[in-house]
């Protein structure tokens, strides 16, 4: 089978398309060996931020020595993005072996009308990746929702971690914000520790509710655990109020959401001390340093500022556009394009209230919503700006840097799809 047939095979899985349940991924992993039970596992969800809280987390226990897995999605670039150990994607031929390995069990599931999706698949190679590599900790993001998500076929876990929940993926996980945090609560193991960052009063009592029927504590950080101290565009210092101690930390993401996603990090960390895992005040400043996570508030490219953030939901876009005010700009114009299962309309109407400037593209996915319908939604909103329509994300990168003045933003953000491709494109002209 030749090295791109492998891939190839994978990604078809995709046209089976979304299918929550737990019985697909249980079978796959219990013919791999159950490999998920031979390391200890940090598992993460949350509607934003759960990206950066894994970065983070694997981060400062790769800095104490340990060896840590990380699974995240989606990958802006490659596949192989999503799956790390201490900082080093799955090399490609270590991937092929594991979906040459996996492909037979999945077939067989297929003769029998059980098609296991693509991430169902993708998920039970991690497992096997990180055990096969003997890690000591496995960090694992949530790819939607929680309790029927593949990550969940995890028994056990030292921490669960939900971070901030709102609305997105309503389709699957339900219209209301509760019926969502009962979905996301479905992670949450019996007598364990959750550590959550949630803000809504309903979305809070959800978790406690679940928390104490499974008579696991729960740990809550609010806007009181931190403050940010500092930010320029290279850096930011926060002081975050742990449980411990107080401690001043240094980071290159940028937004002053990533305070909330340290002080959520270092709870989970506390956590783990408290559980005998040594960490030192070292590795904790150290591994929040040199964490990053490309496509979340990166800075491309300077006059015009170039930012990139792959927001994909409402409170994504808000907390962007707040972000915006970080950064000194005459006029921004941002490049926007989104997957058709999105709220689109609430994510337009915050971009429209900062911009009078909008190019609109798709990414090369099926999934991508049609440019000339989200224009359509804009002009129903009243937008009385520029609205551009570009066929390819390259295409529409390069209209807004040319259109745009040297003390100008470009804001290139709707999905982490979106700013893969673009970041590819400038990443290759800057080299």
């Amino acid at each position: 089978m030749g090295n791109n047939n492998f891939l190839n095979w994978l990604y078809k899985l995709q046209t089976h398309g979304i299918k929550p349940g737990l019985e697909r991924i249980k079978f796959l992993v219990e013919k791999l060996g159950k490999p998920q039970d031979d390391y200890q596992v940090i598992h993460v969800t949350g509607t934003n931020g759960k990206g950066s809280v894994c970065n983070f987390i694997h981060s400062i226990l790769k800095e104490e020595g340990y060896k840590v897995g990380l699974y995240t999605s989606p990958h802006l670039n490659e596949i192989n993005e999503r799956i790390i150990v201490n900082g080093e994607k799955i090399p490609k031929k270590t991937l092929d072996k594991l979906i040459d390995e996996t492909k037979p069990i999945a077939e067989k599931m297929i003769k029998k009308n059980n098609h296991p999706t693509f991430f169902e698949v993708l998920t039970a190679i991690s497992l096997k990746h990180f055990s096969d590599e003997k890690v000591d900790y496995a960090v694992l993001e949530t790819g939607m929702g929680g309790r029927f998500d593949a990550t969940n076929v995890i028994e056990k876990t030292l921490v669960s971690v939900i971070t901030n929940i709102s609305l997105d993926h309503t389709n699957f996980l339900g219209e209301k914000i509760e019926d969502i945090a009962f979905e996301k609560a479905g992670i949450i193991k019996k007598n364990s520790i959750v550590v959550t960052g949630v803000t809504s009063k309903k979305v809070f009592e959800t978790i406690s509710k679940i928390a104490r029927e499974k008579n696991t504590l729960v740990r809550r950080i609010s806007k009181r655990n931190w403050r940010r101290l500092y930010f320029d565009l290279t850096r930011q210092i926060f002081e975050i109020e742990g449980e411990f101690r107080n401690y001043q930390l240094e980071t290159r993401l940028l937004g002053k959401i990533q305070g909330e996603n340290i002080a959520i990090s270092i709870a989970t960390v506390e956590e783990l001390q408290k559980k005998g895992v040594y960490i030192s005040d070292n590795s904790i400043s150290n591994g929040i340093r040199e964490t990053q996570v490309p496509g979340r508030m990166e800075i491309l490219g300077e006059r015009p500022l170039i930012l990139a953030d792959g927001a994909h939901n409402s409170q994504g876009i808000k907390t962007l556009v707040e972000t915006l005010n970080d950064f000194d700009f005459k006029k921004s114009i941002f490049v926007f394009g989104v997957m058709r299962d999105k709220g689109i309309k609430k994510m337009l109407s915050h971009i429209s209230k900062t911009t009078d400037s909008i190019v609109l593209t798709k990414a090369n996915v099926d999934r991508a919503c049609n440019p000339e319908y989200i224009a359509s939604l804009l002009k129903k909103q009243n937008f009385t700006g520029n609205i551009f329509i570009r066929k390819n994300v390259k295409d529409a990168v390069d209209f807004a840097i040319k259109n745009a003045g040297k003390n100008d933003l470009v804001c290139i953000t709707g999905s982490l799809y979106i700013v893969g491709e673009a970041r590819k494109e400038l990443l290759k002209e800057n080299r």
